[in-house]
Parts: C-alpha cells; structure tokens; sequence
C-alpha cells in the first residue's frame, strides 16, 4: 500500500511525522496542503482541515499523535514509545505538552508572526512576540528542564516520540531566530543539538530553511 502525508513542511506537526516516517524507513509520497485555505476535498481525509493527514491505501488519518501511533504499531522497527506501559504514558503525556502547551507559544506566538505572517497577508505583532518569549515560553521550558534532567533523552538514553515532539516544536522557534538558552536549559539545548544531528531530521532541514528564506524574503 502506498503512504501518503498530507501537509505543509514548517508544520511542527508534519514534521513529528516525517520524522517518524524516516526513523523507521517508510517510503511515502509527501503532498502540499496549505494549514490555511485547504481545497474541499482534503475535509474527506482530514474532516476538521487541519494538517497533518495521512493514506495508507483506503486508509485515512488526520491528527499527529494518532498518525504516529499507527505508524508505530503497524510499520514500527523500533519502539518510540519506551520499553514499558509507564514509559508509554511519559511519551504520551510530553508529546501532548509538546503539541497544546507548548505549540500555542512557540509555533504560534513566535514563529508563525516573524515567518508566516506577511507572506499570508498578516503584520506582525512583536511586542507579541517578545511577551510570548520572556513570559510565556519560560514556565515551560522550565518544566522540560526538569523533566530531562541530565539525561540526553526524556527516556534516559532511549529515543522517544516526546524528544521528537519537543524537539519540533524547539525548531520552529529556530526557524524563527530564537534558540533556547544553553545556560539557563542546557539540556534542552543539548537535546535540540541531538536531535537535529539525527538523520532523520538533518535530511528535512535544508528543505525547510530554504521555505523560510522564501518566507522572509531572504532569497
């Protein structure tokens, strides 16, 4: 059966699932569709609209933590959710803070206002986006901070779908000219310089720092 994911590449979210698509060696066939403006038929694969979504022959899914799952549980070379029930629930729990606690601050408040808004019509709200970084996002990372510890993954040394989850959402925040303190949390610096040096991300980047240059008129 043929794979195919549905979606824009600068969304956190259809990144967790190419990610994923790449870690266990899934070939797919990856199609644009804008996280704004979708034309009418995409509402019969993902009924809200929103991206990401995926086929697997007859197949449809929409929503990234129900598309990873599937992944995992049918097509999965390697655990991304821990070795054990509360190890899963960890992953699950950090995947969620990652995808509604943090998302709203760092792709929404941050990177969508400096990347997407002028090319969708939009000014930018700075004053904004500096509120968001020096008072939003703080609380959080402190929490992720905690959570990681000193260990290099939030699962001590396994690699998991929370690290891909965060590590998403740290990305956008990249993208968009801001990187997390390495002094005040070194270790979700160090596990954002992880991350990208896996290549299953590293093989995405260039693709997505050229859609930003385009973005801000860079190129």
């Amino acid at each position: 059966m043929t794979v195919t994911l549905y979606g824009a590449s600068l969304s956190p979210y259809v990144r967790k699932v190419r990610i994923l698509l790449a870690e266990f060696g899934i070939t797919y066939e990856h199609k644009f569709i804008p996280p704004r403006g979708q034309p009418d038929w995409y509402y019969d694969i993902s009924p809200l609209g929103r991206i990401p979504a995926l086929t697997d022959g007859d197949l449809k899914l929409a929503d990234s933590a129900v598309i990873a799952q599937y992944l995992q549980d049918t097509r999965g070379s390697a655990s991304l959710y821990g070795s054990t029930p509360a190890e899963a629930a960890r992953v699950r729990w950090l995947e969620k803070y990652a995808d509604y606690e943090l998302a709203p601050h760092s792709t929404f408040g941050v990177f969508f206002p400096r990347i997407v808004a002028r090319s969708v019509g939009e000014s930018a709200d700075e004053t904004q986006v500096q509120h968001t970084l020096q008072n939003r996002l703080p609380p959080l990372f402190d929490y992720l901070e905690k959570e990681l510890g000193e260990q290099p993954w939030f699962l001590g040394k396994q690699f998991s779908l929370a690290d891909i989850a965060v590590g998403c959402q740290l990305i956008n925040l990249a993208h968009a000219g801001e990187l997390i303190d390495e002094y005040r949390w070194p270790g979700l610096s160090s596990l954002l310089s992880r991350l990208t040096a896996r290549s299953s991300v590293s093989s995405l980047l260039p693709e997505e720092h050229a859609l930003v240059a385009k973005l801000t008129g860079r190129l």
